[in-house]
């Protein structure tokens, strides 16, 4: 039976809110399937604004690949802003993807894909305003099985409650075994209901289901352990890992938004995974072993992007991309092939000791010349050694040094503040490593037309990292510190000009850190946030920090632990953690380990060019790490 569009009714809304063309769809490559043609039917959502989910590479691959498939349809939705979520409670108006505008409550599944968990509180906005049971118990088999999956969802635990399952590691094979279940279990009536189905899902081993498991608490407040609580359920759950990206060339036809959004580009991920063995960065540690994609397949995607949706910029992705066996040849091939189109090409933030002229020259050969960024993260050479991210005072000046020789004028540093055993002294140096930047700048240009930006956030510690068992610093350290540098470099009369400083206060630091590390128990401030109004947690004018402690305060007392319990606490190798039994395929000893390194300030190789370290990841996973070169040239395309 079809579904009908709730569009005439939102169209009636949308003079009466700011960017209403975010919600119309009808975007370029947007897909609208019969609905009745579909066995399954998937809403893929992006828990923020449409600016910022619509770009996203996972959820656009993910809509992609489910509907390549005749028998399953894929839709978006995305958060609304709370202007429209007014109007749509007042007049009645459901959730709803923007393609076909069909309500989400009538879709099989609901996939929410989290960046991060600053999206709680939207994925609460969203199952209320689609009429689905904000708690997972309260659902029946007409409500969708609700879906988590991303980065955040490597540890479900805060929002257990509000979720039937999450997926975590790579989606691509596992929404298309996820949809073949739903399938088989629909045509057969849907034999035992909801719960069997969530049931054939978990017996697979790579769908984690909350309600098939209980936590167990010690009298202190930590976990004593989770078990399953039913027979055919996996004691751990085990990440998905995809091999052979060029077996994978998604997205085929990348989205074109019709509104203004945060990427204009057409991206193509280069090589999936990392291992530097940055202790601070989960997506790295969660994302082994290294799977690069070929030179040849790169240039394919390219020229089918380009021809699919008229970008002007290629954005070459991965979490280090210029760390790509064949990088060089890569970006000379595009470079060759697009120098009459003018398309220009971008990677994200360079790695100093990856970074050379030749390959920022042709990155920015086929279009502007903006600034370089480069992220050392820590200010002074021990704290580098102890997050491992193995970049010399030197290494940093001589490279800007060849970059300003060479034309650029601007260079952008990264850094975080308040990683594990940092002082005031430690972040006091990257004032120091700033002007030492602005001065060989105007050393070897001859001009004091020079900048240089330094950008610093808040460290926050993460699941499945080294530094999983640190404490987080509170708020109010982490502003004091901030202070200071701000001042350090504001006082220095002969550079400080040149230098800008951008920085996020420590607030939005400590609510990330309690959803990162939380558990079950952290599901209830979640919930008491959303129900004072929180919303958007990651944009600057909607989070509020006094909210979040006054919701989260009265809401763990019960349980006999606070905010600081979560965050500034720090852990001991014995403490069950609450995604111990999520598998990322890494040694729990080996991370133990690393951090005991991270504390001796011992540096680790990268296992890409050195002999194993046992991260316990490719034997785990069963799979290997995929890197070039292929020896292939990316020739320039022949028009027939």
């Amino acid at each position: 039976m079809p579904i009908e569009s709730v569009f005439p009714r939102l169209e009636e809304l949308l003079p009466h809110v700011q960017k209403p063309i975010q919600y119309v769809g009808g975007e370029l490559n947007s897909t609208v399937k019969d609905w009745d043609a579909a066995d399954v039917r998937w809403a893929l959502m992006y828990p923020d604004a449409y600016e910022v989910g619509l770009p996203n590479q996972g959820v656009m691959i993910l809509y992609e690949v489910l509907n390549e498939r005749p028998d399953v349809l894929a839709e978006r939705t995305y958060s609304v802003w709370p202007d429209l979520e007014a109007l749509m409670r007042e007049r009645g108006v459901p959730q709803f993807t923007v393609d076909a505008h069909r309500p989400v409550g009538a879709f099989d599944l609901l996939g929410v894909s989290f960046s991060t968990e600053l999206g709680y509180t939207n994925l609460l906005t969203a199952l209320d305003l689609a009429d689905i049971p904000l708690a997972a118990a309260d659902r029946t088999e007409e409500h969708p099985v609700v879906v988590a999956g991303g980065h955040a969802a490597f540890n479900p635990e805060p929002i257990a409650e509000f979720i039937d399952c999450a997926v975590i590691g790579d989606g691509e094979q596992a929404v298309l075994t996820m949809s073949d279940i739903v399938r088989d279990w629909k045509r057969e009536g849907r034999p035992g209901g909801r719960e069997e189905l969530l049931m054939r899902l978990a017996r697979t081993g790579g769908v984690y289901v909350p309600a098939f498991y209980d936590v167990e608490y010690l009298p202190d407040g930590r976990i004593a352990r989770v078990v399953p609580n039913r027979s055919g359920v996996p004691w751990r759950v085990s990440k998905h890992t995809v091999m052979d990206l060029d077996e994978w060339p998604y997205p085929k036809q990348p989205l074109v938004p019709l509104a203004e959004t945060v990427h204009e580009r057409m991206s193509v991920e280069i090589f999936r995974g990392c291992t530097r063995g940055c202790r601070f960065c989960q997506a790295g540690m969660i994302t082994r072993p290294v799977r690069e994609r070929s030179i040849t397949g790169i240039g394919e995607m390219v020229d089918k992007g380009l021809k699919a949706t008229g970008f002007e910029e290629v954005g070459l992705l991965s979490l280090s991309s210029a760390d790509h066996s064949e990088i060089a040849d890569v970006a000379k091939g595009l470079a060759d092939r697009y120098e009459e189109d003018k398309i220009g090409l971008s990677l994200p933030s360079t790695r100093v000791d990856a970074f050379n002229i030749d390959l920022a020259n042709e990155l920015t050969r086929n279009g502007r010349r903006s600034g370089l960024t480069f992220a050392p993260e820590g200010g002074s050479e021990r704290i580098r050694r102890v997050i491992n991210k193995m970049v010399s005072e030197e290494d940093l000046i001589r490279t800007v040094a060849t970059a300003y020789g060479n034309g650029w004028r601007q260079v952008k540093l990264y850094f975080m503040c308040g990683l594990p055993t940092e002082t005031d002294e430690d972040v006091l140096e990257i004032a120091s490593m700033a002007t030492k930047v602005i001065a060989k700048g105007r050393e070897v240009t001859g001009s004091n037309d020079i900048r240089c930006t330094v950008s610093i956030g808040g460290f926050v510690p993460k699941p499945h990292t080294p530094f999983q068992w640190a404490p987080q610093l509170a708020a109010e350290e982490t502003d004091a510190r901030l202070a200071k540098l701000r001042d350090a470099i504001r006082e220095d009369k002969r550079y400080g000009r040149s230098i800008g400083f951008r920085y996020h206060d420590g607030k939005p630091g400590i609510v990330e850190g309690l959803l990162s590390r939380g558990d079950r128990r952290v599901g209830a401030a979640i919930r008491a946030v959303w129900e004072a109004g929180g919303r958007f947690d990651g944009w600057r004018e909607y989070f509020s920090y006094d909210l979040w402690m006054d919701c989260a305060g009265k809401a763990l007392e019960p349980y006999g632990v606070d905010v600081a319990w979560y965050t500034t606490r720090e852990r001991g190798y014995e403490e069950v953690l609450p995604w111990d039994h999520l598998d990322s395929g890494l040694d729990k000893d080996w991370l133990w380990e690393d951090w005991q390194d991270a504390l001796d300030e011992t540096e680790v190789d990268d296992c890409r060019w050195t002999p194993c370290f046992d991260c316990g990841v490719c034997p785990q996973m069963q799979t290997e790490i995929q890197v070039g070169p292929t020896g292939k040239k990316l020739l320039p395309l022949k028009v027939l």
